[in-house]
């Protein structure tokens, strides 16, 4: 079996196994233009510092414009830990996972920023569902699916763990069951206790 045919049956073994949603999967919202403008209450992305992300691996530089205000340049270090979740309104373990999340922002202050990513999603659609699971910590709106498509993940949710330089130390894929869960994740893979 050649090379891409492995790669290949391990993608399709994988997304039948993961307790997930894929971007094909949804409403077709994510082609759709956004027509409306954001009323969930996002707070804006958190300040990043003028120096870029180092480490063994980091997220795919993107940059993407933050609902709240301000963006998400994932090429930056963040310079606090950070918690990156990538969600979607299509996304069925989305709902489950969505208000754990706001709970570890929460909980997280500024000892570890936690923002979001709307990945493949329209914008009245993502924004309902955002205002409906009471999500309040930063979201940056990723309505094409670039940085899906450039850590080459076609499911959600997906959860990044980022230190202050910006080297990516942990991925969780698939939803969290409880911020308990969460705060244990933060706390091996950051070092912050919350």
């Amino acid at each position: 079996m050649s090379a891409r045919r492995r790669a290949a049956a391990l993608g399709l073994g994988v997304a039948v196994l993961l307790p997930a949603c894929t971007a094909s999967g949804g409403d077709g919202a994510a082609t759709a233009a956004p027509t409306t403008a954001w009323s969930a209450p996002l707070q804006a992305c958190p300040e990043q510092p003028d120096r870029p992300a180092e480490g063994a691996e980091t997220l795919p530089p993107v940059d993407l414009p933050c609902p709240g205000g301000g963006s998400l340049d994932l090429g930056r270090a963040p310079g606090v830990p950070t918690v990156v979740n990538l969600w979607a309104s299509w996304c069925g373990p989305c709902r489950e996972e969505l208000p754990l999340v706001q709970d570890l922002a929460d909980a997280a202050t500024d000892r570890v920023h936690v923002v979001g990513v709307v990945s493949r999603d329209g914008v009245p659609q993502a924004d309902s569902f955002a205002t409906d699971a009471g999500v309040t910590f930063p979201s940056a709106y990723d309505r094409d699916g670039e940085l899906m498509d450039g850590l080459g993940v076609n499911v959600l949710p997906f959860t990044y763990f980022v230190d202050a330089d910006g080297a990516l130390v942990h991925t969780e894929v698939g939803p969290v069951a409880s911020v308990g869960e969460l705060r244990a994740l933060v706390a091996e893979h950051l070092g912050v206790q919350l």
